[in-house]
């Protein structure tokens, strides 16, 4: 049995957690997960496989096992240690911004006084932040969790499986918009002015599956209260628990994404489905359900529906969509196509 070392010590939960539903009673591979504090939190198990770690034990821990593997779940920041690593081990860095994993060092030093000025000048003083593109070049490989985002050094690992679950005919339909509320990578002005204006006689919930604040959290509540009486909103202005989002997201007739085009990541611009992956395309498959995402977005999988001018009439169209996400996304499946990668990541 092979063994491998996942570490995740700064931001992707959820990824994490998603490789371990995955590696779980594995006969090929054995994993021992390297997790901060904060991410430890967010994990929904309590393994014994499970290490508590930082930047500054990390390199220590490792050293204590023979690993075949090393993977790191994001390498923005800590770039001193995940360097270290990366050439002491046969490493794989899941890259979720391509363009900043290419970011040249100058970029590097401008960017730092465009924003979180303090945050970036410790990354650069204390983090290795000038080795950043550097890591991920020494890195044996690079991964990414799109297929589509696959070119040059960058491999797919299948990830996101499609979940059993009773399916239960709702009787208001129930369009769920998973994500943080803000206007800062989704359109949200555009989703409160589209339901503000619904004309139908059809009832409509809208559940805004993420926590909002700030401007957004006040506009939710104004337009809770100029809808019409067949639309019904919810919303959280706390964070989701992950049981929570799990209930809602089984219970929806659709996914509604309205990410933005484009994105920036360290001042470095970044194209949705082109340069970064977004998550509701895990939530579309892990949980079976038709995404309708905005029409510049470029996918060849079949569930995922370019908007429409009318989209509330088109959230109706959908009601009997059909497609078989267990043919596709299997847990049988994505298992055994991940692990055949990670017999190739072990042999390279």
């Amino acid at each position: 049995m092979k063994k491998i070392a996942y570490i995740e010590i700064d931001t992707h939960a959820e990824i994490a957690q998603d490789f371990m539903d995955l590696m779980q009673n594995s006969k090929s591979f054995s994993v021992d997960y390297y997790f901060s504090e904060k991410i430890k939190k967010q994990i929904r198990e309590d393994s014994q496989t499970i290490h508590i770690s930082d930047s500054s034990m990390l390199l220590d821990q490792l050293s204590e096992k023979n690993y075949d593997l090393v993977m790191i779940g994001t390498v923005h920041r800590y770039f001193n240690t995940f360097f270290a690593v990366s050439q002491k081990y046969n490493t794989s860095i899941i890259v979720h911004n391509l363009n900043f994993s290419k970011i040249s060092k100058f970029d590097l030093v401008k960017n730092i006084f465009k924003n979180d000025q303090i945050y970036r000048l410790k990354l650069l003083l204390k983090e290795g932040l000038l080795q950043a593109k550097k890591t991920y070049q020494k890195a044996n490989n690079l991964l990414v969790l799109d297929q589509e985002l696959v070119s040059g050094k960058l491999r797919f690992l299948p990830l996101f499986y499609a979940k059993n679950f009773d399916r239960k005919e709702n009787e208001i339909f129930t369009v769920v918009i998973p994500g943080g509320v803000s206007q800062k990578r989704r359109n949200y002005e555009k989703v409160f002015e589209t339901i503000q204006n619904v004309k139908t006689k059809e009832n409509f919930s809208f559940i805004f599956l993420g926590k909002a604040k700030g401007k957004e959290l006040k506009d939710l509540k104004s337009l809770h209260d100029k809808v019409s009486k067949n639309i019904q909103i919810q919303y959280f202005s706390e964070r989701v628990s992950s049981d929570i989002f799990d209930e809602w997201m089984r219970k929806a007739d659709v996914l509604w994404c309205p990410i933005k085009e484009k994105a920036e990541f360290f001042s470095k611009e970044e194209v949705y489905g082109k340069t970064k992956m977004t998550g509701n395309l895990g939530d579309a498959i892990q949980y079976g359900k038709p995404a309708v995402f905005p029409e510049n977005y470029s996918s060849e999988l079949g569930f995922i529906i370019p908007e429409e001018e009318n989209v509330i009439g088109q959230f109706l169209k959908l009601k009997n969509f059909s497609y078989d996400f267990q043919k596709d996304f299997s847990r049988e499946k994505i298992q055994k196509d991940a692990e055949l990668l990670l017999h190739q990541l072990i042999s390279i």
